[in-house]
C-alpha cells in the first residue's frame, strides 16, 4: 500500500550542442551522463550543469557531417574507464575517459542495428544489418555469430502429446480471429531489441520475422545457443525488457479492444498482463524500462494522433505491482512541444528510484522518488486510520478503523479526471480524514465534508508536501518556489495566497497546526542516520514503531529514550526479548497504526494485509484507558488479547477502589465480572509481567488503602460491597464468586446465601435461583469439598441439596446424616466438627454437653493438644479447670518445659509436684518459694538449698548464685566462700571473708587459688600465642596455594573462561570441584542426608587437618576463638602483693592483643570479604547488571561461614590494664 512520492526533480540548463540526443548512459562512478548525438559524444554533469568531456564523432568519419548518422547503442564501461558506442554504419567505438582517446575496436560491413552488454559486462551482443547476432567478449573478441531467424524452436522445445492443432480448438467470442497473423504495426521502427536477464545467463532478441512480417522473441544462452522461440503473438510491439530479478520479460501487445503490457517467460509463453489506461489506437509504446531492483516498470508512450499544433503528446508512466495487481503510481506529461519531448530515458544503475530523462531540446531531468505510505495523521478517535493508494486516475482509500481489506480492494474509491501523482491527508485535529490530491495535469483536488474543489498549480513538476489547517503547501522543484494555497471553510475555491523562494532543493516539508509554522528541509541539510536495518517505520504518540530487516517489529518508547538509546536498541537485535520486540513475517512493512487503539497494520511482501496487536502498544493504550476510567474498553481489549486482568487493579489500586461502582456499571456483565474475580492473584503484574517503562512511576499497592490486607481479599470485599449496594439479585453469582475467591475461601457464607435463596426464592423474573447458584458453586469448588463445607453449616437441608447435585451415592451419606439427626444438638455438632477435623469447634460444642462427656473432652484435648483453648472454656475455680491444668502441666513436663509446668501446678495447688518441677529445671527461686509455702522444716529447707547449690548451680558455673543459697538458706559461710573461690569470683569472696571475719581462709584457700589461676593463665596465653602464630602462617600458605590453583584453572580453560571470575582468593569451591574430588563427592552426598549428618559435615568443614578443602575457613574460625579478655584476676593479684606475677601476666596479655590487632588486616583482607550481590531491580540497567556479575566474588557460603569471613571487632572501650603495673 505504498506510493511513489517525488522527492526531487533536478532540471539542468539546456545544453548548447548541435543535433539531438540519440541515446545516453549513466556513468556509475561519477553520476555524469554520457550522451551521444548525430555529431558528438558528450559527458555532462547534471548537478553542476557543466560539460566534463566532449569529443566529435564526425571528425573521424564515424558519423556523417550532415547529421544523418544513427547510433545503435551506448554503454558505460566503469572497469575500463571508457564508454562504448555502436553506430548504424557498423563501427564499434571506445572512448577512453581518462585519456580522452577515441578508438574504433571493430567494424561490421553490413552495419549494426542494436548493441547490448551483459549485466556483468563480460559479454556484448550486437545485431547486424544482415539480421545476425554477434556475441563478443569485453575485449571485443568474437565468440559466435548466428542468424537471428532460425527455423527450429531451440533446445527447450516442448513435447507434443497429440491433442490436435491449436487453430482447431475453441477460443471464445473472438473465434479464429485470434489466430489470423498480423504484420508488424505501421509505427514499428522494425529494429531488433536485445535484453539480458539479470544473472547474465540468457538474453532475448525481439525482431520482425521476414517470413510472417510479425515480431518474434527468441531466447539465447551465453554461448549464443538458441533456447526457445516465442509463439506467434498478434499485435506484439517493439518494446522488450527483461526483469532484472525474475524470469519474465515485458513487452506490449495491441488487442482489438485494448492495449496491454504482456509478460513472457523464458520459454516464449505469455504469463500475465495488465491493460494500459488508454483507448484503442490512442498511444504507442516506445520503450519499457525496469529499474534495477525490479520494483518499478517505466513506460514511455507517445500519442498516435498529433495535437492541434501537429505534434504528439508524450508521457512517462511508472507502474508497480502488489497482490497481483498493477498500479499506475506516477504519470509525467511532457506536452506536445517538440523540444520538451523525451529523446531518451534511462534508470540509474545505482539508485533504483532515480530516473534520468533527456529531452529533444537537450534539457536534463533527474527524478528521485521514494516509497511512502500515505496515511492520515490524526492521533484521536476521530481519525479513521485512512491509507490512500494511488492507482492511475483513482485513489483507493481504506479506513482501517472500520475494516481491514486486502489491496487492491478498498473501503471506497475517489475517481479523478486525470492520473494522480500525489495524495496527502489534512493534519488539523478532528479533520484528519480530509485529503488533497495532486493530478498529472497540475490540478489540486481537495476532498472534505463540504465536497470537492480544485485549482490549477502554476508549475510542473510539483511536490504536494503538506495539507494543514485551511492551507495546502506545494513545492515546485523546478525553480525552488513554495506556493501556499488558502481554501475557504467550505472548500469552494482555492487561491494562491503567497509564494516563497528558497535557496536549494526542497526535500521535505512539515507544518505545525498549533503554531502555524512551516519547516522546510533542503537538500544541503544534514540528516543523522540512526539505523540502517529499518525497512519501515511510523511515529505514533510517544512511540516509534518500526520493522527491521531481521524480521522483527520494534516499539520504542521515545519519551524515555535518547538517540543513543535508540541506536543501541536497534543494533542489538538478537539480545532483545522484552515486550518492545516481536517477530513478524519476512519482509513485513508497517502500513498504519489505528489511533486510540491497539491495532498495527502490516503488509506482507505478497501484498496481503495482517493486523497485529503489539504488546508495547497494547499496554500503553490500556494504561491510557485505565487512567481515563474507560474500564469497558480496557477490559474487552485485555480479554481479547489475553492480557492478565489483574492489570485493571494493579495499574492504579487507589483509583480502582475509588471507582468500583463505575467499573461494575461499565462492565455490566455477570460473566465478565466473574472472569475478573477468578483471575485475581496476589502477584503485582506491574512489577512482573507488565513493568512500566523506565521513568514512569506507579502507585504502590500499599497506598491503595489496603494496608497489610491481601490484594485478593481487598478487591473481593470491595466488589462484593458495591454489588450488594447496586443490585444483589443481579450480581448474585458474582457475590458468590467473591466469597469463594478469597485467600481463605468463605464457602460456608456462600452456601448460606444459597440456602437463603432456597428458603426465600427471589421474585424477579430473571433472578438467580438456589439451584442455579448451587450449580455455579459446584463449578467453582470441588464437589467433595463443597459437601464437607455444607455439612459444617449444620443445615441438613443444605447438605442434602449439595449431595443431590453431586455424584455421591445416597448409601454413602444418608446413614451418616440419619445418625446425626438422632443426637443431641451440641453433641451432634461436636460429631460433625470432629468428622470435619475442626477440633477447636468440636471442643467448644463438646464442652456444652455436660459432665458425662468430660472424659471424652479430656481425651480430645490430649489428642489434639488443645490445652489453652480448653482452659478458656471453664471457670478457673472449677474442678474441670484443675484437671485440664494438671494435664497441661504433664504435657509441658514431657516437652522439657518444667518451669512453665511448675507454674501451672503451683497455680492449681499441686505444691509438691510444682516443687519437683522447679528443682528439675534449677529454678531455685521458685523452688524455695514453693518450699516455704508448703511449708517445710528449716532442716529440709537447708538441705534443699545445699542440693540446689552443690549439684546444680556449681555444675553450671553459677558460683555467685550457689554462694547466695549456701550463705542465706544453709547458713554455711565457709561453703559459700569456697564456692566463690572455685568460681574465680574474687571480689565477692573477699566480701564474705571480711563480713564473717574469716581471714584465715585467705591463706588457706584464696591465695593458693590466685597463684594457680595465674599459672594457668600464663600457660594459656603462651599456648594461644604460639597457636595464633602457627594458624596465621598456615593460612597464608593455604591462600597462596589456592591462588596458584585458580591461575592454573584459568590457564587451562583459556582467558575467556566464564567460571574463572567466580573463584576468589578464599574460594573453597575450586578444590572441591576439580582438584579435590574426594571431598566434593562426599560433601555433595551429605547435602541430602539427615540434619544430624549435616551437623557432622559442618564440623568436618572446620577441621584443621592440613590439605582439607575448607582448611582456610577452619583456620579463621580458630583464630576468632583465641581472641578473649582477662577480667578481675589482675586486680586480685595486685591486692595480695603479687605484683611481679601480675605485671608479667599483663605484659603477656598485652603482647597477645597487639599481635592479634596487627594481624587482623593481614588475615581478613578485602579478598575474604563476601562480594556484593548482583545489582538487580527496576532501577538497574543491563550494563550495571553485567558489570556486577563480572566482578570476582567468592562462592556461596553459609551464614556461619560468612560471619567468619568478617574481621572481628576489638572492643577498645574496655579498660583492663592497671596503670600501677606499667
Amino acid at each position: 500500500m505504498r506510493n511513489l512520492k517525488l522527492l526531487r526533480c533536478l532540471r539542468s540548463p539546456e545544453l548548447r550542442s548541435p543535433g539531438c540526443p540519440r541515446c545516453f548512459s549513466v556513468r556509475t562512478d561519477t553520476g555524469t551522463l554520457l550522451i551521444v548525438s548525430q555529431f558528438s559524444l558528450t559527458e555532462y554533469d547534471p548537478q553542476s550543469g557543466e560539460v566534463v568531456n566532449e569529443v566529435s564523432l564526425t571528425a573521424e568519419g564515424y558519423l556523417s557531417e550532415d547529421g544523418s548518422g544513427v547510433v545503435a547503442g551506448i554503454q558505460d564501461l566503469p572497469d575500463q574507464e571508457a564508454v562504448c558506442v555502436a553506430t548504424a554504419k557498423g563501427d564499434v567505438i571506445v572512448y577512453h575517459l581518462n585519456t580522452n582517446e577515441l578508438e574504433c575496436v571493430g567494424s561490421v560491413d553490413s552495419g549494426l542495428t542494436a548493441m547490448s552488454w551483459s549485466p556483468d559486462q563480460e559479454l556484448v551482443t550486437l545485431s547486424t544489418g544482415q539480421e545476425t547476432v554477434i556475441l563478443m567478449t569485453k575485449d571485443f573478441e568474437p565468440l559466435s555469430e548466428v542468424a537471428i531467424h532460425q527455423d527450429e524452436f531451440g533446445e527447450g522445445e516442448f513435447i507434443t502429446v497429440g491433442w490436435g492443432k491449436k487453430e482447431t480448438q475453441f477460443h471464445g467470442s473472438e473465434g479464429n480471429f485470434t489466430f489470423m497473423i498480423h504484420l508488424s504495426l505501421p509505427w514499428d521502427d522494425r529494429r531488433p531489441r536485445i535484453t539480458w536477464r539479470g544473472d547474465g545467463q540468457l538474453f532475448a532478441i525481439s525482431a520482425i520475422c521476414p517470413h510472417t512480417g510479425c515480431r518474434k522473441v527468441r531466447v539465447w544462452n551465453r554461448e549464443c545457443i538458441l533456447q526457445a522461440t516465442s509463439e506467434v503473438v498478434n499485435g506484439l510491439e517493439q518494446p522488450l525488457c527483461w526483469k532484472p530479478s525474475g524470469s519474465l520479460m515485458a513487452s506490449t501487445q495491441r488487442h482489438p479492444n485494448k492495449h496491454s503490457v504482456v509478460f513472457m517467460e523464458k520459454n516464449g509463453l505469455l504469463h500475465g498482463d495488465f491493460t494500459l489506461p488508454f483507448t484503442k489506437d490512442q498511444v504507442k509504446v516506445k520503450e519499457l524500462l525496469w529499474n534495477s531492483d525490479s520494483t518499478v516498470l517505466a513506460i514511455w508512450l507517445e500519442d498516435l494522433t498529433p495535437g492541434e499544433d501537429g505534434n504528439p503528446n508524450t508521457y512517462l508512466q511508472l507502474w508497480t505491482v502488489g497482490n497481483s495487481h498493477w498500479y499506475l503510481k506516477q504519470s509525467l506529461h511532457f506536452g506536445c512541444e517538440p523540444s520538451r519531448a523525451p529523446a531518451c530515458v534511462c534508470w540509474d544503475p545505482e539508485k533504483p528510484l532515480r530516473l534520468h530523462v533527456l529531452t529533444q531540446g537537450w534539457a536534463s531531468f533527474t527524478y528521485d522518488w521514494g516509497w511512502f505510505t500515505e496515511r492520515s495523521l490524526g492521533d484521536d478517535a476521530w481519525d479513521n486510520a485512512n491509507v490512500a493508494v494511488i492507482d492511475g486516475g483513482e485513489v483507493l482509500v481504506t479506513t482501517f478503523r472500520q475494516c481491514v481489506v486486502p489491496p487492491p480492494m478498498c473501503a471506497y474509491e475517489l475517481q479523478l479526471p486525470a492520473a494522480v501523482n500525489q495524495v496527502t491527508f489534512r493534519a488539523q485535529p478532528q479533520r484528519t480524514n480530509e485529503l488533497a490530491v495532486l493530478t498529472a495535469d497540475g490540478r489540486l483536488h481537495i476532498y472534505g465534508p463540504g465536497g470537492l474543489t480544485n485549482c490549477k498549480c502554476p508549475l510542473l513538476p510539483v511536490l504536494l508536501t503538506s495539507f494543514v489547517n485551511l492551507n495546502s503547501s506545494i513545492c515546485s522543484e523546478q525553480v525552488h518556489f513554495i506556493f501556499i494555497f488558502t481554501f475557504s471553510s467550505h472548500f469552494v475555491r482555492g487561491t494562491n495566497r503567497s509564494e516563497v523562494k528558497v535557496e536549494g532543493h526542497v526535500i521535505s516539508m512539515c507544518s505545525s497546526p498549533r503554531s502555524g509554522t512551516l519547516a522546510v528541509q533542503l537538500e544541503d541539510g544534514q540528516i543523522r542516520r540512526v539505523a540502517s536495518n529499518v525497512s519501515s517505520f511510523v511515529m505514533y504518540d510517544e512511540f516509534l514503531l518500526l520493522t527491521t530487516h531481521a524480521h522483527t517489529c520494534r516499539c520504542l518508547h521515545l519519551a524515555t529514550m535518547s538517540v543513543k538509546d535508540v541506536q543501541a536498541a536497534l543494533s542489538s537485535e538478537s539480545a532483545q526479548n522484552d515486550e518492545s520486540a516481536r517477530r513478524v513475517e519476512r519482509g513485513s512493512r508497517i502500513v498504519t497504526v489505528v489511533p486510540q487503539d491497539t491495532r498495527l497494520v502490516l503488509q506482507m511482501p505478497r501484498g496481503n494485509i495482517e493486523t497485529i496487536h503489539h504488546r508495547a502498544l497494547v499496554l500503553a493504550q490500556l494504561r491510557k484507558w485505565l487512567d481515563d476510567l474507560k474500564f469497558r474498553e480496557a477490559f474487552e481489549s485485555m480479554r481479547k488479547l489475553r492480557i492478565n486482568l489483574n492489570l485493571v487493579y494493579d495499574h492504579s489500586p487507589r483509583v480502582f477502589l475509588e471507582n468500583v461502582e463505575w467499573f461494575l456499571k461499565q462492565i455490566d456483565s455477570v460473566n465478565h465480572i466473574n472472569l475478573f474475580l477468578t483471575e485475581l492473584k496476589e502477584e503485582d503484574t506491574t512489577k512482573t509481567m507488565y513493568p512500566l517503562p523506565v521513568g514512569k512511576a506507579c502507585q504502590p499497592a500499599s497506598e491503595a488503602g489496603g494496608g497489610v490486607r491481601k490484594k485478593v481479599d481487598l478487591v473481593c470485599d470491595a466488589l462484593r460491597s458495591a454489588m450488594e449496594t447496586l443490585d444483589p439479585q443481579k450480581y448474585c453469582l458474582c457475590i458468590l464468586t467473591s466469597h469463594v475467591r478469597k485467600t481463605t475461601p468463605e464457602l460456608e457464607i456462600a452456601l448460606q446465601k444459597v440456602h437463603e435463596l432456597r428458603v426465600n426464592p427471589p421474585s424477579a423474573e430473571h433472578a438467580v435461583g438456589a439451584g442455579e447458584a448451587l450449580k455455579y458453586l459446584l463449578f467453582l469448588v470441588n464437589v467433595n469439598e463443597l459437601y464437607e463445607h455444607s455439612l459444617g453449616t449444620y443445615d441438613f437441608d443444605l447438605v442434602l441439596m449439595v449431595a443431590e447435585k453431586s455424584q455421591k451415592d445416597p448409601k454413602e451419606y444418608l446413614p451418616f446424616l440419619n445418625m446425626l439427626k438422632t443426637l443431641e444438638l451440641n453433641y451432634q455438632r461436636y460429631t460433625i466438627d470432629k468428622h470435619l477435623k475442626r477440633f477447636r469447634k468440636a471442643l467448644h460444642h463438646l464442652s456444652k454437653c455436660g459432665e458425662e462427656h468430660f472424659t471424652e473432652l479430656v481425651n480430645l484435648v490430649k489428642d489434639q493438644r488443645l490445652y489453652s483453648e480448653a482452659l478458656q472454656l471453664y471457670p478457673s475455680d472449677s474442678q474441670q479447670h484443675k484437671v485440664l491444668t494438671v494435664a497441661y502441666a504433664e504435657y509441658l513436663l514431657e516437652q522439657q518445659q518444667a518451669e512453665e509446668a511448675g507454674l501451672l501446678l503451683w497455680r492449681c495447688g499441686e505444691m509438691p509436684r510444682a516443687l519437683q518441677a522447679f528443682v528439675s529445671c534449677t529454678s531455685w527461686r521458685h523452688a524455695l518459694a514453693v518450699a516455704t509455702h508448703i511449708p517445710v522444716t528449716q532442716g529440709q529447707l537447708a538441705q534443699l538449698a545445699r542440693d540446689l547449690a552443690g549439684t546444680k548451680l556449681l555444675e553450671m558455673r553459677r558460683a555467685t548464685e550457689a554462694a547466695l543459697l549456701l550463705e542465706q538458706y544453709a547458713k554455711d559461710c565457709e561453703e559459700a566462700i569456697s564456692a566463690l573461690v572455685t568460681g574465680a569470683a574474687w571480689e565477692e569472696a573477699l566480701r564474705l571473708i571480711y563480713l564473717y571475719s574469716r581471714q584465715d581462709i585467705i591463706e588457706t584457700h584464696l591465695k593458693p587459688a590466685l597463684l594457680e589461676a595465674h599459672s594457668m593463665q600464663v600457660a594459656f596465653l603462651e599456648s594461644q600465642m604460639a597457636l595464633f602464630t602457627r594458624y596465621k602462617s598456615r593460612l597464608a600458605v593455604v591462600l597462596e596455594q589456592k591462588e596458584k590453583t585458580k591461575l592454573l584453572l584459568i590457564d587451562e580453560d583459556g582467558p575467556d573462561c566464564g567460571e574463572a571470575e567466580l573463584y576468589s582468593e578464599a574460594s573453597s569451591v575450586l578444590t572441591g570441584s576439580r582438584f579435590g574430588s574426594k571431598y566434593s563427592h562426599s560433601n555433595s552426598r551429605i547435602s541430602s542426608r539427615s540434619s544430624k549428618n549435616r551437623r557432622k559435615a559442618e564440623g568436618k568443614k572446620h577441621s584443621l587437618k592440613e590439605g582439607s578443602p575448607f582448611e582456610d575457613i577452619a583456620l579463621l574460625h580458630a583464630l576468632i576463638q583465641i581472641i578473649h579478655e582477662i577480667h578481675s584476676l589482675l586486680r586480685a593479684l595486685v591486692l595480695f602483693l603479687f605484683d611481679v606475677r601480675a605485671s608479667s601476666l599483663q605484659a603477656k596479655y598485652s603482647e597477645l592483643l597487639q599481635l592479634i590487632e596487627t594481624s587482623i588486616p593481614e588475615i581478613w583482607h578485602e579478598g575474604l570479604q563476601p562480594g556484593p550481590a548482583p545489582i538487580t531491580g527496576p532501577n538497574s540497567t543491563t550494563n550495571s547488571i553485567t558489570a556486577s556479575l563480572q566482578q570476582p566474588r567468592p562462592p556461596l557460603v553459609s551464614q556461619q561461614d560468612a560471619e567468619i569471613l568478617m574481621p572481628p571487632k576489638m572492643r577498645q572501650s574496655i579498660r583492663w590494664e592497671l596503670s600501677i603495673l606499667k
